[in-house]
């Protein structure tokens, strides 16, 4: 029947009332709804260089249902919660509930529970592949490389504690020397950065009695053809150079375990202080990484080059380093320019306190092994997106990245996540509140002091509390404590 109401075009006469709409337009609604109680605002900052398609809710099982805490919902909130400086999961619900209740919706409720039983329903294959998707999008050019337009992988290890639960003692327990009760669960973690960009590219994760050689080894993957390998002593080893020259990655690092070479004991010599050496294959030992069959299948030697540094700057321990490196040609690759290279070896560990003390990784928070590694993964996913805007400001204002402050481009960010949720609709505000965010981090530029020498030292006394030698039940603590004086570190 044609409908005879010229001013009432969605009225069905059959039925007296308004066409039925379809699932598709009910869905999209809810979609729409969905979206405007999302933490979205940092989906615009970032929303380059996170992968869409993993965000979306699954097909079926966790994070099917269009909820408030769906899959991209409790990213963005787990995203949110790393980059805060307080870093609790109270924090960032009441952050999403003041969202929503400036949008008019007062449903949420301040509970913490729903926001973590949705934390933790995602999935740790899709974070790796969003850590991925993050470290492998750097546009960075042949000249901002380090080295003769070549990628530099800087690698070293650090240590990380977390709560005192059974699961994580299970994983990651504690130091022998501490009584049951007394101590917490320590991570060894080895990760692999990008010299030019300071991207984490890889990380492998370890209790306190693996060394930092088999979790390089784990990483393998991560080298390409053509990339420089920049590690510390502990990465010396006759196999690793081996298999890293295999795949086409040469090597820098400082000599450990062997005797140096001399100019009666080398090749040749190519410079003073620049000898051409050989290094024999090392006895097989119960401990090596092959079996004795393949041991003897290596190479009998290996052709290195032997570079001595002397040191003159005040403050350093050193006066001369051996840097063993597998550049051997003199004429691409000079002396001087791999000891400068060797001398950048440092930045891993300002890359490292970027994590742990800027954005607060030293101690973690959650309570179960596979919540400790989705937290790990999501610091790493936080830190590679700030290192995403950090070379954008500097590629934008004709600045070196590794010179622009990365507390700075966080507090930045912090102050701008507001501004960029209340924008979330806007697409000229976003633009226009991103060109604020890269102007205000590239301003913030740390001085530039080679050589500098800061003792490990603590300045602040701490407070003269007992310290914890019994369980916390059986603990008797000392009477008078104010006179109670701590041990000496």
């Amino acid at each position: 029947m044609k409908n005879t109401a010229p001013f009432l075009p969605n009225l069905h006469l059959q039925s007296l009332r308004k066409k039925p709409r379809s699932s598709a337009q009910v869905m999209a609604d809810e979609r729409r709804c969905k979206i405007g109680k999302s933490l979205l605002g940092l989906k615009a900052c970032f929303g380059k260089f996170i992968p869409e398609d993993i965000l979306q809710n699954n097909a079926k099982g966790h994070h099917s249902r269009h909820r408030i805490f769906n899959k991209e919902t409790t990213f963005w909130a787990f995203f949110s919660q790393i980059i805060d400086a307080d870093g609790g999961c109270a924090e960032a619900v009441k952050k999403l509930k003041t969202y929503l209740d400036f949008n008019g919706d007062e449903s949420l409720s301040v509970s913490t529970g729903s926001y973590c039983k949705s934390r933790g329903k995602l999935l740790e294959t899709d974070l790796i592949e969003i850590l991925k998707h993050t470290s492998t999008s750097f546009q960075v050019n042949s000249e901002d490389q380090p080295l003769a337009g070549r990628r530099v992988v800087v690698v070293d290890g650090t240590g990380l504690s977390m709560p005192d639960t059974p699961e994580n003692q299970e994983n990651w327990p504690q130091i022998s020397s501490q009584k049951a009760g007394c101590g917490f669960p320590t991570m060894r973690l080895l990760g692999c950065f990008d010299l030019a960009t300071g991207a984490i590219l890889s990380h492998a994760c370890g209790n306190k009695k693996n060394h930092e050689l088999p979790l390089l080894r784990q990483q393998k993957g991560t080298f390409k053809k053509w990339d420089i390998f920049l590690g510390d002593k502990g990465f010396c080893s006759f196999y690793d150079m081996y298999w890293l020259l295999k795949k086409g990655v040469d090597s820098v690092i400082p000599l450990a375990r062997r005797i140096p070479k001399t100019e009666q004991t080398c090749i040749k010599k190519l410079a003073k202080n620049d000898l051409l050496i050989c290094w024999k294959r090392p006895a097989w030992y119960k401990k090596a990484p092959l079996p004795k069959n393949e041991w003897s299948q290596l190479p009998e030697e290996l052709l290195l080059r032997q570079i001595k540094v002397d040191v003159e700057q005040p403050g350093f321990r050193v006066k001369s380093v051996y840097i063993i490196t597998t550049l051997l040609d003199p004429k691409i690759y000079s002396a001087q320019d791999i000891a400068d290279l060797y001398y950048r070896r440092w930045s891993v560990e300002l890359f490292f306190r970027d994590l742990k003390t800027t954005t607060k990784m030293d101690i973690l928070r959650c309570k179960s092994p596979a919540m400790i590694r989705k937290e790990l993964l999501m610091y790493f996913i936080a830190y590679n997106a700030i290192r995403h805007l950090i070379y954008e400001s500097a590629h934008a204002y004709e600045k070196d990245p590794m010179r622009l402050s990365y507390k700075g481009a966080l507090q930045a960010l912090r102050q701008t996540e507001v501004y960029f949720n209340r924008a979330v609709h806007c697409p000229a505000e976003i633009v226009r509140i991103r060109e604020n965010l890269h102007d205000s981090i590239h301003t913030n530029i740390s001085p530039f002091r080679p050589g500098r020498s800061e003792p490990r030292c603590l300045k602040r006394r701490s407070k003269p509390y007992q310290l914890l030698t019994h369980p916390r039940h059986e603990m008797i603590e000392i009477k008078h404590r104010s006179k109670y004086r701590a041990k000496a570190a």
